[in-house]
């Protein structure tokens, strides 16, 4: 199916939902009458990504709202022709946030009411309760469309720490009843800044409610203004699920702009593989033992297949309790664990696609991998098995032919396959690994009873994902265990303000869980892309932040 071509009329609609009646003109970076249909199973619930942050939301938002940059590769990489963020003050530290020219689609301009409703946001100014403590409201600068922002201590996000997620004057007019743009912008700032708790309540309300998607009609088409290079043209449901129209928005100032006229958002075929280049441009897919011959014919005719990875890992992880209560017979059992052999076995026909990961707090291709792999002592600790892995197990005080249950889910091929050579390996090694695998993972996990798990892993981007997930008293806890050093390690990269400062703290966060011998990061889940011939400039990001979308402004009409 070629890229040059109109989108085709949907058929039996139960809703529909047609958003422009007439297409404006054209900006002359796009290919006139250029589509590209992406096999996508999200889902476009609300137009304000912020106040409801599924991935369907996140990824449209990646199209259709600018920002003053984004993370690549776990590191910010700014966009200044929207604007620039710039430390004014290290003590208190204040942040200024400066917006360039950007206007809506509607072309009223983004201003210092957009970016101190941003922030009222990510204060939760907008969630709490009458009478909590409230920080103080951003320095507004509306002559030069800024804001200084004092926050109560640095903070590592510091750079992307405002977003504008849906237009100000949108929200006064809504909230306050108002006609004019510039007076809705008005009653935003005023409300905020005078901490008027009812007119803050209504504007929490409008933005809480006002931007769902489900029910929205032409006469609501200030809910889908759009500050980014594309802006969504329309929203169609049928039987098969959700299909969204991105049409170019030729308001859009910025510097990466839109070359290809419609992009469709559309279920998955039954077979999306065969689908590329019939009835999809673009497709997403986990690799499998079923998929890999196909995928490979696709690769020899010349479509576009690329391997990234879908944000998490594969790891065994750890116990603290009963045979592995003590931190050196954790650290015998790692040495034992073959993570060549258990992805090699788990990933099968796809090993080649599985990129190994020595990490628990970073992804293999983000910047700070490499210092946090050379600096953590994993190699030395747990990377390399012993010479004598039964004298290894004797010299941690466990007796021969200890038992150890290991979890895993039996529905994963990948599980199943790597536990299967995992046991192997142990049985060398004089431990007596018993098979615990449950077809309810989740929930075995919760329970007492078992002593390693072979399990998929989120990948911290944040340090409050790692202190989630490796803090103590952690929300989303991997063992249960808690650590003093590590909670100030974590704490004090909150509050870093240097990338290379920040690097050396992941490298001292990972040395804690490694030294602990808490877990064995084994290799990153991938994910296949496959693109038409038709169609050039598709970069799949890493992990689950808007992969696709986030590049959109790069794929071009080709052939």
């Amino acid at each position: 199916m070629p890229v040059f071509r109109r989108a085709a009329a949907v058929g039996a609609l139960t809703a529909a939902l047609a958003l422009t009646a007439c297409a404006p003109a054209l900006p002359p970076s796009v290919v006139p009458g250029s589509t590209v249909t992406v096999a996508w199973s999200g889902e476009l619930t609300s137009f304000n990504a912020a106040a409801v942050p599924t991935s369907g939301n996140i990824d449209v938002a990646a199209a259709t709202r600018a920002s003053f940059g984004n993370s690549v590769d776990g590191e910010f990489v700014a966009d200044e022709s929207f604007g620039t963020v710039r430390i004014v003050s290290e003590d208190p530290f204040t942040v200024r946030y400066d917006l360039a020219e950007p206007v809506w689609s509607d072309r009223i301009p983004l201003d210092a009411a957009d970016l101190l409703l941003g922030w009222a946001a990510g204060a939760g100014i907008l969630g709490e309760s009458e009478g909590e403590d409230r920080p103080d409201a951003p320095t507004v600068d509306e002559f030069s469309r800024a804001i200084d922002v004092t926050f109560a201590a640095p903070t590592i996000g510091w750079q992307s720490a405002i977003s504008v997620a849906v237009p100000a004057h949108v929200v006064g007019q809504r909230a306050f009843d108002l006609d004019d743009p510039m007076e809705a912008k008005q009653a935003v700032i005023e409300a905020i800044e005078s901490e008027d708790a009812v007119a803050i309540a209504a504007i929490a309300d409008v933005w809480a409610n006002d931007f769902a998607a489900a029910g929205a009609t032409p006469a609501d088409e200030d809910l889908r203004l759009s500050s980014g290079p594309y802006l969504v043209e329309g929203i169609e449901s049928d039987d098969a699920g959700q299909r969204v129209t991105l049409a170019p928005n030729p308001t859009y100032t910025g510097a990466a702009v839109a070359q290809v006229e419609d992009v469709v958002l559309t279920p998955p075929a039954e077979d999306p593989i065969a689908s590329v280049g019939e009835s999809a441009d673009v497709v997403t897919v986990r690799p499998s033992d079923d998929n890999r011959d196909a995928i490979r014919e696709r690769e020899r005719r010349d479509f576009g297949v690329q391997t990234t990875h879908d944000g998490t890992m594969w790891a065994v992880v750890m116990s603290a309790d009963g045979v592995f209560g003590d931190r050196a017979a954790r650290a015998a059992f790692l040495r034992v664990v073959p993570a060549d052999d258990m992805v090699a076995a788990g990933a099968g026909v796809w090993a080649q696609s599985y990129t190994k990961t020595t990490s628990m707090v970073t992804a293999p291709e983000s910047r700070a991998f490499e210092i946090v792999n050379e600096d953590s002592g994993f190699a030395e600790v747990l990377g390399t098995a012993a010479d004598d892995a039964a004298l290894d197990r004797a010299a941690a005080g466990v007796a021969d032919r200890a038992r150890v249950c290991v979890l895993y889910d039996r529905r994963s091929a990948f599980a199943s396959r790597a536990f299967a050579a995992l046991r192997t390996a142990a049985d060398e090694g004089g431990w007596s690994v018993a098979d615990c695998g449950t077809d309810d993972l989740r929930s075995a996990v919760g329970q007492s009873g078992w002593d390693a798990v072979i399990d998929r892993v989120r990948i911290p981007t944040t340090p409050a994902e790692i202190a989630a997930q490796w803090g103590t008293d952690g929300a989303a806890s991997l063992t249960g265990t808690g650590d003093e050093t590590r909670d100030d390690l974590i704490a004090r990269l909150s509050q870093t303000v240097d990338v290379y400062e920040a690097r050396e703290l992941l490298a001292s966060i990972e040395s804690t869980i490694v030294n602990a011998a808490l877990a064995k990061p084994l290799a990153v889940v991938p994910r296949i892309t496959i693109t038409s011939p038709d169609l050039t400039g598709v970069t799949m990001a890493n992990g689950d932040r808007a992969p696709l979308l986030s590049g959109i402004t790069q794929w071009a009409p080709g052939g």
